[in-house]
């Protein structure tokens, strides 16, 4: 707890078997209430390493895709009554080191969101990410934050903590299963106006830590230009897309096909 408030860490996994455990023993225990862990139909002894660290782990029977694992991350969560929810991949890429000050961030009331971003101060290159990588992340922030008319170091981070409030008024069910939701997701956080803190987060690339090939890493660039594209046209009435209609949505989990709608 920290003032009151409950806070959940949840890990959408695959395949992270080897850096689980490092992972789950930075998370700072003494503010955290919760760790909830979905795994996406993990290839490895992901779920196996989890039950012995006695965290609470979801399965998914069919691999559904990055942001189905955090669709269903977010709705556990929820039943779960978190008022603060800190989304960390569990490769070790991102620290868990930073949750404290994210929290508290959210707790103050000032923000709604928090990012930790890879590209201030140095943590980018010096961490290893590759160059092309590096660069593109460049180029796609500074084309969004003119499309999207915001500020930010980074839109493409995998380190982020929420409001309850912000999980619940924005329509996550509309956004991708695939990579492209962590940038949707930042879209409908602006377009609906909730307010973004940064803070700088240093950051690993290593074997054993996930990353999206080349191939994939351009599918998603495509993917965030579209994005960009639907937010300009809904904010000036061109035309409306799902992605930033609608809130409140009720939903449910199941195994086979992740995160639904709901009509109860």
């Amino acid at each position: 707890m920290l003032d009151g408030k409950k806070i959940i860490v949840v890990l959408p996994a695959y395949n992270a078997e080897k850096t689980l455990l490092q992972t789950y023993e930075e998370i700072p225990r003494k503010i955290v209430d919760e760790i909830i862990l979905v795994d996406d139909a993990s290839q490895d002894m992901t779920t196996e390493v989890a039950a012995k660290l006695n965290i609470k782990t979801y399965k998914h029977e069919n691999n559904l895709g990055y942001g189905a694992n955090q669709k269903t991350c977010y709705l556990k969560a929820l039943e779960s009554g978190a008022d603060i929810i800190i989304m960390l991949h569990p490769d070790y890429q991102y620290t868990p080191k930073l949750i404290t000050a994210m929290a508290s961030m959210l707790s103050s009331g000032l923000y709604d969101v928090v990012l930790g971003s890879r590209i201030l101060g140095v943590g980018a290159l010096k961490g290893g990410m590759p160059k092309y990588k590096f660069i593109s992340n460049r180029i796609l922030t500074f084309i969004q934050n003119i499309f999207l008319n915001y500020k930010l170091s980074e839109y493409h981070t995998g380190y982020r903590a929420f409001t309850r409030r912000v999980l619940t008024e924005i329509p996550l069910l509309e956004n991708s299963d695939d990579f492209a939701f962590d940038n949707e997701m930042l879209a409908q956080i602006i377009y609906f106006g909730f307010d973004i803190a940064e803070v700088t987060c240093p950051t690993k690339y290593f074997e054993d830590a996930s990353s999206i090939n080349f191939r994939r890493s351009v599918k998603y660039g495509l993917e965030v230009l579209w994005t960009s594209i639907r937010f300009r046209l809904s904010k000036h009435g061109i035309k409306q897309f799902a992605l930033f209609n609608g809130s409140g949505k009720k939903y449910e989990v199941d195994n086979e096909k992740g995160l639904i709608h709901s009509d109860v």
